[in-house]
């Protein structure tokens, strides 16, 4: 079940639904146990080979590749210029890029439409059918100090 709850833009002072993350983050611990339990590896297999993927995914990308896992997506890396550009094309260095991102693009998965005459792209993790309930959680409103903005606290 996930959890949604409203929320007002300040942009535009208009409602929306915002998705709400509960509880602590799922750990590799608890994926490994999880996997483990759901296929005829050991959990201790499953730490080795998700210990491994980060810096092979990284080194693959080092050398400007993508990397696709099966039924999640593709990984890949962009450069961060500095702000400001230049004006002309022989002023572009390296010394420009002043860091680097890591993209993910989910995987996009094809399924017929409701008429059975075309197909409809689906972009994301899984073909789960998500069940939202309202998050009924008491928010607090506090003031802050000499700002007079309404904090909410609570998620």
């Amino acid at each position: 079940m996930a959890f949604w709850k409203r929320i007002q833009m300040k942009i535009n002072k208009k409602w929306y639904p915002k998705s709400v993350l509960v509880g602590s983050p799922v750990s590799t611990e608890q994926l490994c146990k999880r996997i483990g339990a759901e296929s005829t590896v050991s959990p201790a297999d499953v730490r080795a080979v998700l210990t491994s993927l980060a810096p092979i995914m990284a080194d693959y990308m080092s050398q400007g590749r993508s990397v696709k896992l099966d039924g999640i997506g593709s990984f890949y890396f962009t450069a961060v210029a500095v702000k400001g550009g230049s004006e002309r094309r022989e002023d572009v260095t390296t010394n420009q890029i002043a860091g680097v991102r890591v993209r993910f693009n989910p995987e996009t998965r094809f399924t017929k439409n409701g008429s059975g005459t075309g197909k409809h792209a689906t972009r994301g993790l899984s073909d789960t059918l998500i069940e939202w309930e309202e998050w009924k959680v008491e928010e607090k409103k506090t003031k802050k100090k000499g700002v007079g903005e309404v904090e909410i606290h609570g998620s």
